[in-house]
């Protein structure tokens, strides 16, 4: 029982070795926008992703940018001996939920009040590699 449970152990540990990830919580923008940038670089190389949120115009591509940045120095810091280049980094996961939200009243006509909802959002940015040839 003992063996096989630090085998499991092993592999999981070289599992977790192959992955990387970075969170950005509480963004002050809504989830909707922040998805639609969102989709354009789920199941994308690293390289590729980091050209299509440097030339996007939304606001939101500069946010996720800084994000991947901080997840692919989190993989570097995993991995000191092993390369961005020949790890064949992608963008395993990317979520997008939504966050707090700040209410907020706006005055309407005749004495009325309309609620203004303010979202926010939480990210996880999860990194793959698809080189399974390091120890």
């Amino acid at each position: 029982m003992g063996v096989r449970k630090k085998q499991m152990a092993e592999r999981i540990k070289a599992e977790k070795q192959q992955i990387a990830f970075a969170k950005l919580n509480n963004c002050p923008t809504s989830p909707r926008k922040m998805r639609l940038v969102a989709d354009l670089v789920r199941g994308v190389k690293v390289e590729k992703a980091l050209a299509i949120l440097k030339f996007n115009s939304k606001e939101s591509s500069r946010r996720l940018e800084k994000l991947l940045l901080s997840a692919i120095a989190n993989w570097q810091a995993k991995n000191e001996d092993a390369s961005v280049e020949e790890a064949e980094l992608f963008v395993k996961e990317i979520r997008v939920d939504g966050g707090s939200m700040l209410k907020r009243l706006r005055p309407a006509p005749q004495g009325r009040a309309h609620r203004i909802r303010k979202r926010s959002n939480h990210v996880t940015l999860v990194l793959g590699s698809n080189n399974n040839t390091q120890s």
